[in-house]
């Protein structure tokens, strides 16, 4: 993973969500990827926790932007792997999230995975 690819994601990743353009969000991801979050079983009723597709992935952040209006992520660490980023941010309510996303060969998320604090 390049250094300056990783940060110039997670700054568009970022201003993608607080913009709240779904279209824009879902730029950085892969028709077919897969998402996991615990989210997704309180929003989505989704006992596996899974997600795929940009589908079913949209259909679940449109209602998540849609129940959290004011919602901002706020950055604290880019942290870089091989083939993955883990974004650690503030989420909703200041609560902490990391999210980890790994990515095809194009450069696209293909799986994203997150993870928040009690």
């Amino acid at each position: 993973m390049d250094p300056d690819f990783a940060r110039d994601f997670a700054a568009e990743w970022l201003a993608a969500w607080n913009s709240h353009d779904l279209p824009r969000i879902l730029a950085h991801y892969a028709d077919d990827f897969e998402m996991t979050s615990p989210m997704i079983q309180k929003l989505a009723g989704e006992a596996s926790g899974m997600l795929r597709g940009q589908a079913a992935v949209g259909a679940y952040w449109a209602k998540a932007l849609a129940l959290i209006p004011d919602l901002h992520f706020e950055p604290i660490a880019t942290l870089v792997g091989v083939d993955s980023l883990a974004l650690h941010y503030r989420g909703a309510g200041g609560r902490l999230v990391i999210e980890v996303l790994r990515f095809g060969p194009d450069l696209k998320v293909i799986q994203a995975s997150a993870h928040y604090a009690d």
